[in-house]
């Protein structure tokens, strides 16, 4: 999947892939698309809910191995 921007989210606990992720959400411009990578297991389901709070687009969430990637588009 293409996207505009990555953040590299590994090592961190909740909540900190959530507070980068939204951070990094705001350089970007409505419509682009965020990859995240993080190694919480918690950040499945933060991830999901954070995308319904904030009325941003959770396009796909995938286990690699110990990473979970998400693609997140930009409301």
């Amino acid at each position: 999947m293409q996207f505009d921007k990555e953040l590299d989210a590994r090592g961190l606990n909740c909540p900190l892939p959530i507070i980068k992720t939204k951070k990094a959400l705001n350089d970007l411009g409505s419509g682009q698309v965020l990859r995240v990578t993080s190694t919480d297991s918690g950040s499945l389901k933060d991830m999901e809910a954070f995308a319904k709070q904030t009325g941003n687009e959770l396009l796909s969430s995938a286990q690699d191995g110990g990473d979970y990637v998400f693609f997140l588009k930009k409301k």
